[in-house]
């Protein structure tokens, strides 16, 4: 089978990659629709590298290449022996990582079993820590990663499942914290910050509003005209920091309150600077972007004299279902098929063949037009 691969920084090629057979617990999935990620193009310009060896120094593409995509879709079309619940021509949202529940473990890890999947003692992840990811015509996961999708969502719409995922495990993890501010009871937030209107701001935006039901003030700060406009559709009180100072801004609309709950969704480090005049004390921050760089660790110093609540959170973590699924990857494809969630306004470039992908990595992301890419492979 062809799958694209990348080989060293800022390197990526076609290449011929073996389609194994299915093992007892495993599917073959025909891919049907790539979502391409900021961890993706972190990967390829060599700023982020998760594939480590036993002693946790990271491995280099230029050694062992890496087939990037984690948040896809597909089409089933082979089971291994001991599936028993899909068939193929299933089509099915997939959970990229594998955990306790995955490797089939009769007894699980202290993390699986209290609803951490994401973090499992020997997790490993598709397209990202080494495993084969996606961008390639097949690729071969268990059984129980698969969610078969009931409704009539998109194989383009489904892939972007893990995206949610991960920002309802987010958000789980900002309610289970122990912070001065919440959503409900005697000390409720009453505005909301989030860096960046990139997939996950946008989608941040519309979890708060139409799932969480928020209805304070929602501030999406996000330098992009296109991107700027579509916040504002999705119920956002959008600001150009360009041409707005934000700590003024967000000041005047707070009424000098400042924000109770800052969501950095951008990966963008100069937000630390600001964060002193943007917080009211205690507030809550969930650190959700990655790839931070270009700024000294001493910003956090003013940041921690507020003793705000700093929330991090990684992947679409949660507990596992009865049938041995990811309960979190479950919510969001439901929230997808019904429609609660809109993601097909904000996939703005689309590559129907896997030749067509590396452009995206190189050239249409750095365009203004860009939000999301996809690749759309049947």
């Amino acid at each position: 089978m062809r799958a694209l691969a990348v080989y060293g920084s800022e390197k990526m090629e076609m290449r011929e990659a073996g389609r194994r057979a299915p093992g007892p617990r495993e599917v073959v999935i025909a891919v049907g629709a790539v979502g391409l990620c900021g961890t993706d193009f972190h990967i390829y310009e060599g700023r982020a590298n998760y594939h480590t060896d036993a002693s946790g120094k990271p491995i280099p593409t230029s050694v062992e290449s890496q087939i990037l995509g984690h948040e896809f879709a597909g089409t089933i079309v082979e089971v291994g022996s001991e599936v028993r619940d899909l068939k193929v021509g299933d089509r099915v949202a997939v959970d990229q990582g594998l955990n306790c529940s995955s490797r089939g473990r009769a007894g699980w890890c202290e993390y699986c079993s209290t609803g951490s999947s994401h973090q499992c003692f020997e997790y490993a992840e598709h397209g990202i820590t080494g495993l084969p990811g996606a961008l390639a015509e097949y690729i071969v996961v268990p059984g129980v990663n698969a969610i078969r999708i009931e409704s009539d969502l998109t194989l383009e719409n489904a892939a972007l499942t893990e995206p949610l995922g991960c920002v309802i495990h987010s958000s789980d993890a900002v309610e289970a914290a122990a912070t001065r501010y919440r959503f409900e009871g005697d000390r409720p937030i009453r505005s909301v910050l989030i860096i960046g209107a990139g997939p996950a701001g946008l989608l941040f935006t519309q979890y708060l509003r139409r799932v969480i039901g928020f209805e304070g003030l929602l501030i999406v700060s996000e330098p992009n005209p296109v991107r700027r406009a579509l916040a504002a559709e999705y119920g956002a009180s959008a600001i150009d920091p360009v041409t707005l100072d934000l700590v003024g801004a967000v000041r005047e609309l707070t009424r000098g309150e400042r924000i109770h709950y800052l969501i950095e969704a951008a990966g963008n480090a100069r937000v630390f600077r600001q964060m002193p005049g943007l917080l009211r004390k205690q507030a809550t921050v969930l650190l959700y972007g990655h790839g931070h760089h270009g700024e000294d660790v001493g910003v956090l110093n003013n940041i921690q004299f507020l003793e705000p609540a700093l929330v991090t959170a990684v992947g679409a973590s949660g507990s596992i279902d009865s049938d041995g699924r990811p309960r979190t990857y479950r919510r969001a494809l439901e929230l997808l098929s019904a429609g609660r969630i809109d993601v097909s306004r904000f996939i703005t470039h689309r590559y129907s063949k896997l030749e067509e992908v590396p452009r995206a990595f190189s050239e249409d992301r750095f365009t203004p037009g860009y939000i999301k890419g996809l690749a759309t492979l049947s």
